[in-house]
């Protein structure tokens, strides 16, 4: 018996006539819920449908839009992308590092940040630039990521 439960799962699945042809909607539902595909909820899906967990994984790790791994309240986005890596982007990275004192790909110990590289945001026209969940922060300095990070670490205190 799994410790977590997994009911929210059950409710997903009814949608679809069938999960396995669903497969990436079903993903993207879960993922809705959780903010990412887990291990144990990959394991519960081939419970509850066949679906062997390998192919549940290789469709979840093969698609960019599905993350393995948590992500923080805040998930920072740094663009890497021509224009960004030209006026700066890589200070952009090294600054959100140093202030939320974690790698790549890791998340806060407080749950709050999570930050990573991604190839291109679209918002050439304010490199160098990066997204925190929906919000879109350009022509950035060091300094100004700063001062965002410490400003969303303040709101969250009160």
């Amino acid at each position: 018996m799994m410790a977590k439960d997994f009911g929210y799962i059950d409710t997903i699945l009814k949608k679809y006539s069938n999960p396995e042809e669903s497969l990436i909607a079903v993903l993207q539902d879960v993922q809705g819920v959780d903010g990412y595909i887990s291990r144990e909820s990959v394991e519960y899906l081939t419970e509850k449908t066949g679906i062997p967990s390998s192919r549940i994984m290789g469709v979840a790790s093969f698609y960019a839009g599905f993350r393995l791994k948590p992500v923080g309240k805040y998930r920072i986005m740094v663009c890497m992308g021509t224009a960004c890596h030209v006026n700066g982007s890589q200070r952009i990275g090294d600054t959100v590092k140093r202030v939320l004192g974690i790698e790549e790909g890791d998340v806060t110990e407080d749950g709050l940040f999570s930050w990573e590289e991604v190839a291109c945001l679209g918002c050439c026209s304010i490199s160098p630039a990066m997204m925190i969940n929906d919000t879109a922060y350009g022509n950035l300095t060091q300094e100004k990521v700063a001062s965002i990070i410490e400003k969303i670490r303040e709101e969250e205190s009160k």
